[in-house]
């Protein structure tokens, strides 16, 4: 009896396999994460422009004692996305647009500790022009440097809740 959910190999697929899983994992995905990058920064625009106004007024109620609070407002972008993917998997730019991030080698949720050490390498990264972004532009699975330091990757969120066993998702979504 054949078991025709199962994929015909033991062991790491094919590589024509392979190649059609990336395809369907990174499809569209540097676009994606373009427009929900500017989604990011209007929403992290709106929350430090709160959260400003909420310093500012407490910094005038104090007499000028609370101003130096304002110094923590550079903190604010780095929270956002550390705090997004070590919660969530993905930042709601990234959400809205279907995307969640994952570890590149089982594309499981990313750790507390990956979430860290891809933020802290995309701000230094931002901090140098940005310039280093375009490693995606030639990399396997389109990984930004940030993305191959932490062992993350950027996938679409509807590639992985292929139904358990189907062509496109061998062993079904890890997610479930």
């Amino acid at each position: 009896m054949n078991n025709w959910n199962a994929p015909p190999w033991n062991g790491p697929p094919p590589y024509g396999l392979a190649m059609m899983q990336d395809e369907m994992l990174t499809r569209g995905v540097l676009t994606r994460r373009c427009l929900g990058w500017l989604v990011d920064l209007a929403l992290i625009a709106c929350i430090a422009t709160v959260l400003w106004l909420v310093l500012l007024t407490f910094g005038v109620m104090t007499l000028g004692l609370g101003m130096p609070l304002l110094g923590l407002l550079p903190l604010v972008p780095f929270c956002y996305h550390f705090l997004f993917l070590a919660g969530m998997g993905a930042t709601p730019g990234q959400a809205l647009f279907g995307l969640v991030v994952a570890r590149n080698e089982d594309l499981g949720r990313p750790s507390a500790l990956q979430a860290l050490v891809s933020t802290l390498i995309y701000y230094l990264t931002l901090a140098t022009s940005g310039l280093l972004l375009l490693v995606a532009l030639v990399t396997t699975r389109h990984r930004t440097l940030h993305d191959l330091i932490s062992g993350l990757v950027v996938v679409r969120a509807r590639a992985l809740t292929a139904p358990a066993g189907s062509w496109n998702m061998p062993g079904g979504p890890p997610y479930a």
